[in-house]
C-alpha cells in the first residue's frame, strides 16, 4: 500500500471507531481547547480526493486525545484530590442520598448521566472507593483487599455515603459547577472537599505520557500536621497501609519523583518449624504472595514443607518449613526472595489549573490546608450574608407590624401595586440608616405577601428575640472570620475527635537492614570438580564432590602457580587445571584466613603468609606470590575463623648445613593483605612441610552489636555493644511481658520489639525482680533467681498473663524502696534489702510477699554494699611436653632411603 492511500484510508478509520472525548458546552473550555492545541485543519478537496498530513494529525489529534487522558481520567486534582469518575461518583451518592442504602447497580445507572465511559469503570472505582473505608459506607460483599476476592455482582451490594463524607466533601453552596458531556445536568468542577482526601487515600493511575502514584497517609498523622502547619510548626508525613506490615521511609523522599520505600510483610515465628504472615505488603494479596513463596520454594531459594493460606478478617499464612531449616534464615530468604519485601517507588502528580505538576507530599497537604481555610472562609461569609438578610427582613417585619403600616389610608387606598411599594417605601424611610442595605422592590412584595394570621400571631418580645439570636450569631461569625486559622484548627480537631479513632496508624515505621541473597538463600545444589580437565559445576555429578552451594553463590578457586580468582557458580564452567582449593566464596568475610607458604622462582626463597580475601573483581586473575616465573605454592590451608596451625619443615640436607628440622608456629605471622609479599620462611631448599598440630583461632573472641533501630544482630558495631562472644556464648533475651530465652549469636537471629534486657547470658548472673502477681491478689512480691539456658520461651512472672512485672534488677545487693499509696498513704516507705530479704531460688518460684498494704510506687535505690574484688592473685603453671622429636641423623636416613632395622 502507498503512503497515498495510508493516509487516505487513515481519516476513515478514526471517523468510524473515533474515542475523541464528548464535546462539552461550556464557553470556558471552547476557549481553553482552541489556545492550547494546533490550529492545524482538516483539509477539504472539491475533486473527491483528500490528503492530510501525518504531522498535523499527530499534533492535533492525539495531543487532544493525551490531555483528555490526563485531564479527565488517570490523574486526579489537587483540590478535591479525586478522579473525574470518583468525583461523579460521589456527587450521583449526594443527589441519590436518604439515609438509606442504595443499589450499587442504581449508583453506577445514575453516574452514566455524567460519565461517558461505560458501566465497568464506574462499578470498578465504585468498589475501589469503598475498599479504602473513608467516605463509602458499604453493605454486601464488596471484595477483601488482602486476598484479592473482587466484590459481589452490583445488583447484589449497596452503598452510601458516610458520616464523614457528608460532613467533610460537599456543600453546593461553595461549589463551582459547569455542564455535564451531554449538557443536560450540571457536575461538580470539583468537590469543596475541607481536609487533605487526596494524601489519605491515595491514589494510582496511568496517563499518556505520565504516571501518577500517590501512597495512602494516616489518618490521624495528615490532621496534626495540617495544625502544625497553621501554627507555622513544622512536620513529617510517612505511608500508612490498610494492609499493615512494615515500611522503611529511608528514602521517601517526601514522596517526589525518584523516592523509594521498601515494604515487607509482617512474618512470626510460631514455633522453629512454623512461620506465620500475619500482616502482607501493599499493594500485594494473600494469594499472589503465596504463589511467590511457592515459586522461590521450586527454584530452591527456601525450604518449606507447604504453605496455607488461612485469611479470614484478617491475613494468615502459615508457612511449615523442611527439617533441619532455620527459621531465622528463611525469613530473611523470604524477605530477599519472595514478595514479602517489595519496593515502592512513589510519583506525585496532581492537576492545577488544568495541567499537570509534581509536587512532594509536604506541598500537597499545604495546599489541602490552606484551602480548607479557604472554604470555611467561604462558607462562614455565605453564612454571614445569609443572617444578615435574615435579620434585615426580620427588622422589616417587625416596623411593618408594629407601626401597622398595613392600615395606612394611603395603602389601603392604593390603586396600583406600584403605589403600595411607595407608600411602604416612604414610610420606611426614617428607619432606613440602621438597615444594612438599601431596601429593594422585592423586600417590600416579600413584605406585601405577609399573611394576616401572621400579623396577628406577632409577638414583639419574640421578635426582639430571635433578632437578637441573630445579631448574636452574626458576633460569632465575625470573631471566627477575625481568627480564621484558630477557627481552621478547631476544624481538624474536631475532625480527629469524632472519627480519628476509627483510622490507627496500621504500618510499622522500621529501619530495614540489608538482606544479602547469598547469606541466606538455601544450598539448593552440589558443587563438582574434574581435575584433570578443569571444569567445575553443579552439573558434573559424576566427578568429585566439593560442598554444597546455592545457584547465585561465588566460588574462589586456588591454583598451584599461586593464581586464584573468583567466578559466579555455573552448570558446568572451565577454570582451568592445577586447582589446589576451591570453595564457595563470601564476601566481606574476616575471619576466614588462609595460612600460605610459597616458592618465589624456581629455587628459593620460601615465603610464610596469613591474609584474607574479603573483595575482588569477578573473574580477575590475582597472584598471592610475587609474580616470580616458576612460583609455586607448598603448603595452603583455609581456616573458617583464623586458626593458626603448627607445621614441620624439613629440609633438604646440604653439606655445612646444621639445621635440617624445625617449627613453626602460623600465629607467629600477622595477618595481612592478599598482596602482601609474607615473611621469609628460609632460604634454603625445602624438602617437605606437614602438619604437625592444628592451633586456635589467632582472631579472638567476636564482638556483637544489637541494633535497636532493625532489631538485629551485627558486626559492624552500629547499636549498643554485647560483648566479645566466643563458639559457645550465648545472648540473654528478656521481654517486657516476663518471657526470656537464649539464642547464638548469629546475625540471622530475628527479635521482637518488646525487649527490656537484651545482654551476653551468664548462667552464674543474679537477678531481683519486683512483680504484682496475679494470682495472689495483684500484691507486690520480690524473687531472686538466675536465668537458665533455654531456646524456648519461659516466663519468670509465673503461668498467669495478668501479673506485671514493677522492676528487674542484676545488682548483687539491691535496695527496694516501697512506697505506700492509696488509704495506706500516711505510711512511711519500706526500704528492703533484697539479698537479706530472700534467698536465691529458681525462677520458677514465687518469691515473697513485700507488704500486704495498698502501694503507690517500687523503686530501686542505690545499693550501701558492693560485691569486694578479690585479693589473691592465682598463677596457673602449665608445663607444655612436646613429642619426642627424631635426631637429625634420623631425618638424613630417611631422606636419602636408608632406614633402620632396629631401634
Amino acid at each position: 500500500m502507498s503512503i497515498e492511500e495510508l493516509n487516505e484510508e487513515v481519516p476513515d478509520r478514526h471517523s468510524e471507531h473515533s474515542e475523541e472525548p464528548p464535546e462539552h458546552n461550556s464557553n470556558e473550555e471552547n476557549e481553553s481547547s482552541s489556545t492550547t492545541h494546533s490550529d492545524y485543519k482538516v483539509p477539504t478537496g472539491g475533486d473527491g480526493i483528500i490528503k492530510h498530513h501525518l504531522s498535523g494529525m499527530y499534533q492535533n489529534w492525539f495531543l487532544d486525545y493525551a490531555s483528555y487522558v490526563i485531564l479527565e481520567r488517570a490523574v486526579p486534582h489537587i483540590n478535591d484530590g479525586l478522579k473525574p469518575v470518583q468525583r461523579r461518583i460521589l456527587h450521583t451518592m449526594r443527589r441519590l442520598e436518604d439515609g438509606r442504602y442504595n443499589k450499587v447497580a442504581n449508583i453506577v445507572g445514575e453516574t452514566m448521566k455524567f460519565h461517558p465511559h461505560g458501566d465497568a469503570s464506574i462499578g470498578d472505582a465504585l468498589v475501589q472507593l469503598g475498599q479504602k473505608d473513608l467516605l463509602i459506607d458499604c453493605q454486601g460483599n464488596w471484595g477483601n483487599i488482602l486476598t484479592g476476592d473482587g466484590a459481589a455482582a452490583p445488583r447484589y451490594i449497596e452503598a452510601r455515603l458516610s458520616k464523614f463524607a457528608l460532613e467533610v466533601v460537599f456543600n453546593p453552596k461553595t461549589t463551582d459547577w459547569k455542564l455535564s458531556y451531554d449538557g443536560r445536568n450540571k457536575e461538580p468542577i470539583t468537590l469543596p472537599v475541607k481536609f487533605p482526601l487526596l494524601l489519605t487515600q491515595g491514589v494510582e493511575g496511568i496517563a499518556v505520557g505520565l504516571s501518577s502514584k500517590i501512597l495512602p497517609h494516616n489518618f490521624n498523622e495528615l490532621l496534626d500536621a495540617s495544625i502544625a502547619h497553621l501554627k507555622n510548626e513544622g512536620f513529617t508525613l510517612y505511608p500508612d497501609f490498610l494492609t499493615g506490615g512494615y515500611i522503611d521511609v529511608g528514602k521517601y523522599n517526601d514522596g517526589e519523583r525518584g523516592g523509594s520505600v521498601k515494604v515487607r510483610a509482617k512474618i512470626n515465628k510460631v514455633d522453629n518449624k512454623t512461620l506465620s504472615v500475619t500482616e502482607i505488603p501493599f499493594g500485594k494479596t494473600t494469594s499472589s504472595l503465596t504463589e511467590s513463596i511457592l515459586k522461590a520454594n521450586e527454584k530452591g531459594k527456601i525450604k518449606i514443607r507447604k504453605v496455607d493460606d488461612m485469611t479470614a478478617k484478617n491475613a494468615e499464612i502459615v508457612i511449615h518449613l523442611a527439617p533441619g531449616v532455620s527459621s531465622d534464615k528463611t525469613i530473611d530468604a523470604l524477605y530477599a526472595f519472595t514478595d514479602c519485601e517489595i519496593s515502592i517507588s512513589p510519583n506525585c502528580c496532581i492537576i492545577e489549573n488544568n495541567k499537570p505538576h509534581f509536587l512532594c507530599i509536604s506541598n500537597v497537604l499545604k495546599y489541602c490546608t490552606d484551602n480548607t481555610l479557604l472554604l470555611l472562609r467561604m462558607e462562614l461569609e455565605i453564612q454571614k450574608g445569609e443572617l444578615l438578610e435574615s435579620l434585615l427582613f426580620a427588622s422589616l417585619e417587625r416596623i411593618f407590624i408594629e407601626e401597622r403600616i398595613y392600615k395606612d389610608k394611603e395603602f389601603e387606598n392604593a390603586k396600583t401595586m406600584d403605589e403600595a411599594v411607595a407608600h411602604i417605601d416612604k414610610r420606611l424611610t426614617p428607619f432606613k440608616p440602621s438597615f444594612i442595605r438599601e431596601i429593594t422592590r422585592d423586600d417590600i412584595l416579600r413584605l406585601m405577601e405577609i399573611k394576616m394570621g401572621r400579623i396577628l400571631k406577632f409577638n414583639k418580645d419574640k421578635a426582639e428575640e430571635q433578632i437578637a439570636s441573630y445579631k448574636t450569631q452574626i458576633e460569632q461569625i465575625d470573631f471566627h472570620l477575625n481568627h480564621i486559622v484558630e477557627y481552621t484548627i478547631d476544624w481538624f480537631a474536631n475532625l480527629k475527635e469524632k472519627y480519628g479513632k476509627d483510622h490507627l496508624r496500621k504500618t510499622e515505621i522500621r529501619s530495614f537492614d540489608t538482606i544479602e541473597a547469598t547469606k541466606v538463600v538455601e544450598a539448593n545444589e552440589k558443587l563438582y570438580i574434574n581435575r584433570e580437565e578443569g571444569f567445575i559445576g553443579y552439573g558434573l555429578k559424576k566427578d568429585e564432590y566439593v560442598c554444597n552451594c546455592s545457584d547465585i553463590d561465588d566460588i574462589i578457586i586456588f591454583f598451584r602457580d599461586g593464581k586464584y580468582k573468583v567466578v559466579k557458580v555455573a552448570e558446568k564452567l572451565f577454570v582451568g587445571k592445577n586447582i589446589l582449593y576451591i570453595n564457595v566464596f563470601k564476601k566481606n568475610d574476616n575471619r576466614t584466613i588462609y595460612n600460605v607458604i610459597y616458592r618465589d622462582g624456581k629455587v628459593v626463597p620460601y615465603y610464610i603468609k596469613r591474609f584474607n580475601v574479603t573483595g575482588v573483581t569477578r573473574d580477575k586473575e590475582y597472584d598471592l606470590t610475587q609474580g616470580t616465573p616458576g612460583s609455586r605454592i607448598i603448603y595452603f590451608s583455609a581456616n573458617p575463623n583464623g586458626e593458626a596451625e603448627t607445621i614441620k619443615v624439613i629440609l633438604k640436607p646440604k653439606p655445612r648445613q646444621k639445621l635440617l628440622v624445625f617449627d613453626k608456629n602460623f600465629s607467629e605471622i600477622a595477618i595481612k593483605g592478599r598482596q602482601s609479599m609474607g615473611n621469609i620462611l628460609t632460604k634454603a631448599e625445602v624438602h617437605k612441610i606437614s602438619l604437625k598440630q592444628k592451633g586456635g583461632s589467632t582472631l579472638g573472641g567476636r564482638e556483637v552489636w544489637f541494633d535497636r533501630d532493625v532489631l538485629r544482630l551485627n558486626y559492624e558495631g552500629r547499636g549498643e555493644l554485647l560483648g566479645e562472644f566466643f563458639a559457645n556464648d550465648l545472648i540473654l533475651v528478656v521481654c517486657q511481658n516476663g518471657e526470656f530465652y537464649t539464642s547464638n549469636f548469629d546475625v540471622s537471629n530475628h527479635y521482637e520489639d518488646n525487649i527490656l534486657i537484651i545482654e551476653k547470658f551468664n548462667v552464674n548472673k543474679i537477678w531481683s525482680a519486683a512483680l504484682f502477681d496475679a494470682d495472689q491478689e495483684g500484691k507486690p512480691y520480690l524473687k531472686r533467681f538466675i536465668f537458665e539456658e533455654t531456646s524456648r520461651k519461659m516466663n519468670f512472672l509465673g503461668d498467669n498473663g495478668n501479673s506485671n512485672l514493677i522492676l528487674l534488677t542484676d545488682e548483687i545487693y539491691p535496695r527496694i524502696e516501697v512506697v505506700y499509696g492509696g488509704h495506706d498513704s500516711f505510711r512511711e516507705s519500706m526500704v528492703v534489702d533484697a539479698e537479706e530479704f530472700i534467698a536465691v531460688k529458681s525462677y520458677k518460684a514465687k518469691g515473697k510477699r513485700l507488704t500486704t498494704y495498698e502501694i503507690s510506687t517500687v523503686n530501686e535505690l542505690e545499693p550501701t554494699r558492693f560485691l569486694e574484688p578479690e585479693q589473691t592473685e592465682v598463677s596457673i603453671e602449665v608445663d607444655i611436653i612436646s613429642e619426642e622429636e627424631k635426631s637429625p641423623s634420623d631425618i638424613l636416613d630417611e631422606i636419602l632411603g636408608q632406614g633402620k632395622l632396629f631401634d
